[in-house]
């Protein structure tokens, strides 16, 4: 009976407020959903992609084989591999900014489920995962941090354990946006730490680091470095969208 009353709910919800994609507010059947306008610009990656920062690559490779972008060869990243769900285009870019600035942290839930199917394979091998920190007080403007509601769906779709405060934010940052690559990182050099009661946590342990977008990889590379020092043992990265190299937002 309480299933059959849950349905009722629904049906009573959805009739006096049908649902609506989540980019345009067209009707489709689920509010987890884009209409089908926006499913095409989407921009969902796959394909061949770099194995550490998930941009897509257009070469064909041997099954099994692994490749870095020209990005990845030539830098230094304190990660081992990563994962993105789309690129930061389109409809995708709408929902990253609507999570991140419209208080829409009703759309996790799809966006986080997307980064899991992207970050499949490197969820097998986590014992921990956990979202990139927001400072306390741009948390008390924003009132959630956008990374832990996707790494929370994860976590909750995944059975992996959660850890939001394996990592904190040491001081308040200025916004990445518009900053040139070598700018972006020394905005966020010594930003990140491990709370001495967490590094038992954080020793021996295959992490997967979650942020929703990843531009040139600065402040994914300032919390892995911070990660690697308190002895984890194997560190991944997961973003919803990936930012083509050379572009800015």
């Amino acid at each position: 009976m309480r299933q059959v009353g849950g349905l009722v709910l629904r049906g009573v919800a959805d009739a006096l407020f049908p649902p609506g994609c989540m980019v345009c507010s067209a009707s489709v059947a689920d509010s987890q959903s884009l209409c089908a306008s926006c499913w095409g610009e989407a921009y969902l990656i796959g394909g061949v992609t770099c194995d550490v920062c998930g941009v897509p690559i257009d070469i064909a490779l041997p099954q099994g084989e692994t490749i870095r972008c020209d990005e990845c060869l030539t830098g230094s990243v304190s990660w081992d591999r990563g994962r993105a769900a789309t690129l930061y285009a389109g409809s995708a870019r709408t929902l990253v900014l609507a999570l991140k600035h419209g208080d829409r942290p009703d759309i996790a839930k799809a966006m986080g489920r997307w980064m899991a199917r992207a970050a499949a394979d490197l969820i097998a091998e986590t014992d921990v995962m956990l979202p990139i920190p927001l400072h306390w007080r741009r948390f008390l403007t924003r009132r959630y941090n956008q990374s832990a509601e996707l790494s929370r769906v994860m976590a909750r779709e995944t059975g992996v354990p959660h850890g939001p405060n394996l990592l904190c934010r040491m001081r308040p940052t200025e916004m990445q946006r518009s900053r040139s690559a070598l700018a972006r990182t020394r905005n966020v050099e010594g930003v990140f730490a491990v709370p001495s009661h967490m590094k038992e946590v954080v020793n021996g342990k295959n992490l997967l680091l979650v942020d929703d977008v990843m531009t040139t990889g600065a402040t994914l590379n300032s919390a892995a470095r911070v990660l690697r020092e308190a002895g984890a043992a194997q560190i991944s990265v997961v973003v919803f969208a990936r930012v083509q190299p050379s572009t800015e937002f």
